[in-house]
């Protein structure tokens, strides 16, 4: 589903180079960690992705569903099935809630050949989302993440990727800032999305979040390159023995 290849990046405003030739393969079905230390690439990778207009490719590809992601927009990315969860989702006043859920699952609906959803089916699809996420209706009646805590900015951004449906997620650090309970519950949403038609990439620094959401594949990012690919038990071995091993195997 996702095929990134000798993908290089850069930092459009100063050409800092940040990705120095990854490499990675996700399948429909999989779910695959990608964790290293600060500085190693690992958000860039996200917002990269995402079509961010920061950064800058200066070289490889990147194939969502065989069609090439780096010529797409973000709202054709979008439209296309991917979807990013924000390490730090940021408040948007004057946009309510609802509305902005409404319209985007409209769009992507709209780009899927579907109809419309009349207000009682999405009030209904919103209501059962969110009573699995601990999302309040309350919540849901204030503007986009305004006044938010922490892990109910989290909550919303899950409850998001439940409505939309997305065909390959990408989480950024989505279990920075959560406590034990709200941790648990973000990752029991994502978890209730996992299926063979959908793909999932786990950006996090800690195994704890791996506790809850199982990968199939672990990979480590260092350097701006992947310098080590195993099983969920190389997350443990990270947990134990950090990262210095792999960021003298980046130099």
């Amino acid at each position: 589903m996702l095929e990134i290849k000798n993908l290089h990046a850069r930092i459009a405003e100063d050409e800092t180079e940040i990705l120095r030739g990854v490499n990675l393969t996700v399948n429909a079905g999989e779910v695959h960690a990608i964790m290293g230390p600060n500085g190693s690439g690992k958000s860039t990778l996200s917002y990269i992705l995402a079509g961010k207009d920061d950064y800058e490719v200066t070289e490889g590809e990147v194939l969502f569903n065989g069609e090439n992601m780096l010529e797409m927009e973000p709202d054709e990315r979008a439209a296309a099935g991917m979807f990013l969860a924000f390490q730090y989702p940021i408040e948007i006043p004057g946009v309510a809630t609802m509305e902005f859920l409404k319209t985007a699952m409209n769009a992507q609906r709209k780009a899927r050949g579907e109809d419309t959803l009349s207000i009682p089916d999405f009030m209904k699809r919103v209501k059962e989302a969110a009573s699995h996420l601990n999302v309040s209706m309350d919540m849901l009646k204030r503007p986009l993440n305004v006044g938010f805590s922490g892990g109910e900015k989290k909550r919303a951004e899950i409850l998001q990727m439940s409505l939309l449906e997305p065909k390959l997620c990408v989480l950024d650090e989505t279990d920075s800032g959560l406590d034990i309970d709200a941790l648990r519950i973000v990752s029991e949403g994502v978890n209730k999305l996992r299926g063979p038609d959908r793909a999932m990439v786990v950006i996090t620094h800690y195994q704890r979040l791996l506790d809850h959401i199982v990968p199939d594949v672990v990979h480590v990012l260092s350097k701006g390159r992947i310098v080590k690919t195993g099983d969920k038990d190389l997350a443990l071995e990270l947990e134990k023995n950090g990262y210095a091993d792999y960021i003298d195997t980046a130099a």
